[in-house]
């Protein structure tokens, strides 16, 4: 295109010299026209390439002021552009109006709702949680776990949040069904262990005692002992049931309100949190968690991956079946896409403005040049001819007012 313009620069210049030429050999009016006309286009056909060469570079490497506007003027440029763009583009009300008319959340629940997709997802959350586990340094994530996890436990009181649980317990009734099964158990083994209870009542008994004798008390015991423990079992009402309920309530508020309950039951967390099994066991938590996700992650078959998966169906289902789950989800992502832009636009905007800078500015202007150029060389074409019309006319209406 640089050489269809200077063609016509070329043609121009030759048509004028040849006007001049019949001028002097004496040639007719005519030639008049074509020479201004000549003249005029090659008058248009410098100035635009002077505008056009410009933009990019020095004209003929002269220092002309305002030229190679590209090159010196380049990270001028570059902000004004961040700016633009951080105006008319990160706007709020641009940002809300294109996530609106998106329909993003309808769009993620159709995408969602479909077992490729779904699978899809599931299997690249696997990898970021694989890719994460991985990275963690298993002493770092240990030592969170001892001197976070554990200390809380350990600073933390259990008499009194123990307490207040165990109260709610008692009084809601749901610790009968463990009473039912203590009473069962203990029936059960009286009602087993018949043997043992004379062989005890025996070994207890005097040693001038007679065995007969031994043998009716061993078996008098045993039968009360058996029906004190049918009674127990069958009788919700029983005052031994009674009992065991007001022993368990006055202990939830002792655990709430006893001093010396409370400090007993801080002497057995710390033996409970000191035992050496204990101590393996927070040891090894970290070891045990991560092989545990590792092997869920990598298993597609995995009860961790198959509720994923089927959670981010349900998830696309109910995106795409309920409107109102939809406008809550669009309003979370607008108020986060405004938030950002909000926040973060100049950080955002830096990122075209730095970008500019680090550019070559001899390689920027040759750049957009080669993108832009081709159109700007009709500027040139349009002078030589639009510069040739004007001179033809300028020239016809003075030879008619004159």
């Amino acid at each position: 295109m640089k050489a269809v313009a200077t063609a016509f620069l070329l043609v121009a210049t030759a048509v004028y010299f040849f006007a001049r030429w019949q001028e002097n050999a004496g040639a007719g009016a005519w030639v008049g026209y074509v020479r201004a006309a000549a003249e005029a286009g090659m008058v248009g056909a410098l100035a635009d390439w002077f505008a056009v060469t410009a933009l990019f570079r020095r004209p003929l490497g002269l220092p002309i002021p305002h030229t190679a506007i590209i090159p010196t003027r380049k990270d001028t440029i570059g902000r004004s552009l961040g700016d633009f763009v951080g105006t008319n583009f990160l706007a709020e009300d641009v940002v809300r109006d294109k996530l609106r008319s998106a329909g993003i959340s309808r769009r993620i629940g159709l995408w969602l709702d479909d077992d490729e997709h779904a699978e899809r997802v599931t299997s690249e959350l696997a990898t970021a949680v694989r890719g994460a586990v991985r990275v963690l340094r298993d002493d770092d994530v240990q030592a969170i776990i001892e001197h976070g996890v554990v200390r809380k436990l350990v600073d933390q009181q259990w008499g009194p949040p123990l307490g207040r649980i165990l109260g709610q317990v008692f009084s809601d009734g749901s610790h009968h069904k463990l009473v039912d099964l203590v009473c069962d158990r203990a029936y059960d083994w009286v009602r087993d262990n018949h043997e043992t209870v004379l062989r005890v009542v025996s070994q207890r008994a005097p040693s001038w005692s007679p065995k007969f004798v031994d043998a009716m008390l061993a078996d008098k015991i045993y039968a009360e002992v058996l029906s004190f423990a049918w009674a127990v079992r069958t009788d919700s009402e029983h005052p031994m049931r009674q009992a065991v309920d007001r022993f368990l309530v006055e202990f939830a508020h002792d655990l709430q309100h006893d001093e010396k309950t409370m400090a007993k039951a801080e002497q057995i967390k710390h033996q409970v949190l000191e035992h050496p099994e204990v101590q393996n066991l927070v040891s090894s938590a970290w070891g045990t968690a991560k092989k545990m996700l590792l092997d869920a992650a990598e298993d597609p078959s995995s009860e961790l991956r198959v509720r994923v998966r089927d959670g981010l169906r349900s998830l696309g289902a109910r995106l795409h079946a309920e409107p109102e789950l939809r406008e809550k989800v669009d309003g979370w992502l607008e108020g986060a896409a405004t938030y950002v832009v909000s926040n973060y636009r100049d950080e955002l905007t830096t990122l075209i403005t730095d970008t500019v800078e680090r550019w070559d500015a001899q390689e920027t202007s040759r750049k957009i040049e080669l993108q832009v150029g081709r159109d700007l060389q009709f500027i040139r074409i349009n002078g030589t001819v639009v510069g040739a019309l004007a001179g033809l006319a300028i020239y016809a209406i003075s030879e008619l007012l004159i």
